[in-house]
């Protein structure tokens, strides 16, 4: 599962009007199925040289592809059919790990709270195991 977004070699992704790049991916961002169709728009554009294309998938654009997703994410992997992150659901809050389940599309917070990034490495880096 993943789509192919057009970004600027100086950051963003370009918007659907094929002008602006915004700064995260979003809903207005231009995105494909295939890469072979983002490579046909950007020959048309004229600053072809400074745009790539780009794979989005679960694993790097988490928040795209599950909604209920918030706050900042600074880790992800994947086990089996699910897209472990560790998440700060808002500033200065303690960190989570959020399970996503890739077919339902469902968000779960674990109940655990820490503090640090490195006390949620342990539980992170042994989830599933």
């Amino acid at each position: 599962m993943s789509i192919f977004a057009l970004q600027s070699l100086a950051g963003g992704f370009l918007d659907e009007d094929l002008v602006h790049f915004n700064k995260n991916f979003d809903d207005w961002c231009i995105q494909f199925d295939t890469y072979e169709e983002a490579k046909d728009i950007v020959q048309t554009l004229e600053n072809e040289e400074s745009i790539d294309i780009v794979e989005i998938t679960p694993l790097t654009y988490p928040k795209y592809f599950f909604n209920s997703l918030q706050g900042t994410i600074y880790a992800t992997r994947q086990i089996e059919d699910e897209i472990i992150c560790v998440v700060e659901p808002f500033i200065g809050s303690s960190f989570r790990i959020a399970k996503c389940n890739l077919k339902t599309k469902n968000v779960r917070l674990t109940k655990t709270r820490y503090k640090t990034i490195p006390s949620i490495e342990g539980a992170f880096s042994n989830y599933g195991e």
